[in-house]
């Protein structure tokens, strides 16, 4: 097992400074001055304009901007934006925020997805499997920011269940809403995934074995089935909390959430560079570290597998 980290951990450098380049690449190839930028419509003054792009290296070569930034980044720097603040201050007031929406959308669609998915998987071709079938297919086809608008009108606005915006990030309850939005679409493919998976393995061998020993269903179902029906879910689930992270930018801007999306969406429409390439970071980091995850909780779900 040990031998298998360390090999998992040395292959993440490559992905590391593979994506990590390719995103600096992308942000800083855009066409426009973000300098320029900084004066709105005023005429910036060339000399002025030329010291700033010094002060940020945007005068050096795309390579040894990168490896600079890489090269602050192995100290814990990651760089300053273009208003004078250090990105890190930046990401430490973001990331909490977004941490705890993520986490509470993903515990949402940890319970109900995989809750529904195996009631259905049990009850292939019943009333129940039918109904959370059309529910999770309207669900997907359904953009997310139809549905994030939907829901704050009619919740939030109409019925006044909830607040329609965040105004206190700390209120676990104001995130409520915006959590069960960011989750939906995941949730919808748990379930869809935990019922096929359960519903294959029910006709398994080794389920007919069991049954025929005359284990209790709660067993069978409990440990036998469910062990290895999860694996394909904890591979989606160990993606899917840095797509929610990730793809939280709809979700915030709608419900006004200070969290990773806005930021990442304002630094996207100001030409804010060092802020963008900042927050992709830290979300590849944490791709990096759920798919490591995964990777380990195979052994734990399936005794069969073993790292040599």
């Amino acid at each position: 097992m040990g031998r298998f980290v360390a090999r998992r951990l040395l292959q993440m450098i490559p992905v590391f400074i593979g994506t990590t380049l390719l995103i600096f690449l992308m942000v800083y190839s855009l066409p426009g001055d973000p300098i320029k930028a900084m004066f709105g419509s005023k005429a910036a003054d060339p000399a002025t304009v030329a010291k700033l792009k010094h002060e940020y290296g945007l005068d050096q070569p795309l390579i040894k901007q990168y490896w600079d930034y890489i090269s602050g980044l192995l100290q814990g720097d990651f760089g300053q934006s273009f208003t004078g603040r250090p990105v890190s201050d930046l990401l430490a007031d973001a990331f909490p925020v977004t941490i705890r929406l993520a986490l509470f959308a993903f515990a949402i669609e940890l319970v109900f997805g995989i809750g529904l998915g195996v009631l259905t998987g049990l009850r292939r071709g019943k009333i129940l499997d039918q109904v959370v079938l059309i529910f999770t297919l309207i669900v997907v086809s359904i953009p997310v920011f139809v549905l994030g608008n939907m829901a704050q009108f009619l919740i939030g606005v109409k019925w006044k269940l909830v607040a329609p915006t965040v105004r206190d990030s700390e209120d676990i309850s104001q995130l409520i809403l915006p959590a069960v939005v960011l989750a939906l679409l995941s949730l919808a493919y748990v379930t869809r995934l935990t019922r096929t998976t359960v519903a294959e393995n029910l006709r398994a061998d080794y389920i007919r074995t069991a049954v025929a020993k005359g284990l209790p269903r709660r067993r069978v179902v409990g440990v036998h089935l469910m062990r290895n029906s999860l694996i394909p879910v904890v591979t989606f689930l160990g993606t899917d909390l840095g797509m929610l992270m990730g793809g939280a930018i709809v979700t915030e801007g709608i419900f006004n959430v200070p969290g990773v999306g806005n930021t990442l969406y304002q630094a996207v429409n100001t030409s804010e560079g060092p802020t963008v390439v900042g927050v992709v970071t830290v979300l590849v980091l944490i791709y990096l570290v759920s798919s490591l995850v995964v990777d380990l909780l195979y052994a734990v779900l399936d005794p069969r597998i073993r790292y040599a």
